[in-house]
């Protein structure tokens, strides 16, 4: 197998172990509070999910909020460091070149979460925003707005359905957000 093949190992692979990432990260730090860091609770869970819930004002109401929907700029390179030692001894461990693949997966990944995230509270009738797979994305980040402890994937909710935490729809009736690209995620009515 050549060096082309194993750099595409490294990026699946490296989509996979995101998706796995971001939901461990999402559950784990971001929605619960640590004694000694309290960053990333305080801004996503007390700041991003008050200012945005899942009825009208998960769409972005005032200008000065704005700041509170991507992670701050030192997020990425954060996340990015921790990756390299561990990605480059897997690289070493198993003597395949699999790493830039891998951190492909990992810089597209993030930005794919940033640019989504930000679609879905910003919206402004993008290409992104009229595509399908966003439609579902978005009634999916929605549904985590009113449930916090579900749908904690942002862009591919692979370990929101391998871990139990995937929810199509509400169990009950609230005031959703609407607009062109969010579906309907009230509960199905029943047949008569």
């Amino acid at each position: 197998m050549g060096y082309l093949f194993w750099q595409a190992v490294g990026f699946v692979g490296g989509v996979i172990y995101c998706s796995f990432f971001e939901w461990m990260l999402h559950r784990y730090v971001m929605h619960r509070p640590w004694k000694f860091f309290r960053y990333p609770f305080q801004a996503h869970t007390i700041v991003h999910h008050q200012t945005f819930r899942a009825d009208a004002t998960y769409h972005l109401q005032k200008e000065a909020d704005k700041h509170t929907v991507p992670m701050a700029w030192w997020n990425a390179p954060v996340l990015w460091l921790l990756h390299v030692g561990p990605v480059l001894w897997l690289q070493w461990s198993i003597g395949k070149p699999i790493a830039w693949g891998t951190f492909v997966a990992l810089v597209g990944y993030y930005a794919a979460y940033e640019y989504l995230h930000w679609c879905m509270h910003v919206p402004r009738q993008r290409h992104v925003e009229r595509s399908g797979i966003f439609f579902r994305l978005n009634g999916h980040h929605l549904l985590h707005h009113r449930y916090m402890a579900k749908n904690l994937n942002v862009v591919l909710p692979l370990f929101d359905a391998l871990f139990g935490t995937l929810l199509w729809r509400s169990p009950v009736k609230f005031a959703q957000a609407t607009g062109p690209s969010i579906p309907n995620v009230q509960p199905r009515k029943r047949a008569a």
